[in-house]
């Protein structure tokens, strides 16, 4: 009982006293910055399994060449920009007014 009291209490607006670097973000700066983090992740995911297909392609396939790892990367890298530009361009969290 005395923890969901705790939690209540820690909970609460945001005062006068408190200073700007606890002040809570806005609804549309939270909207961003996960949009941030899932484009940023995703392009890191997206980056370091290109690099492991291309490392796995340079042993089995090309003798060790290093053309295959950078084929890897630039497929993976451009991958998470595509997709980072669909998740910037979609309306999915955004308000629309229907007039």
């Amino acid at each position: 009982m005395s923890s969901t009291t705790a939690s209540a209490s820690s909970t609460s607006a945001p005062t006068s006293s408190t200073p700007a670097s606890q002040i809570i973000p806005t609804s549309s700066q939270n909207l961003l910055n996960d949009k941030w983090d899932v484009v940023l992740s995703n392009a890191l995911i997206k980056t370091g399994l290109g690099f492991g297909g291309g490392v796995l392609a340079s042993i089995l396939f090309f003798k060790r060449r290093q053309f295959p790892v950078w084929l890897g990367i630039g497929f993976g890298l451009g991958r998470g920009y595509a997709e980072g530009d669909a998740i910037f361009r979609s309306n999915h969290g955004l308000r629309t007014v229907k007039a």
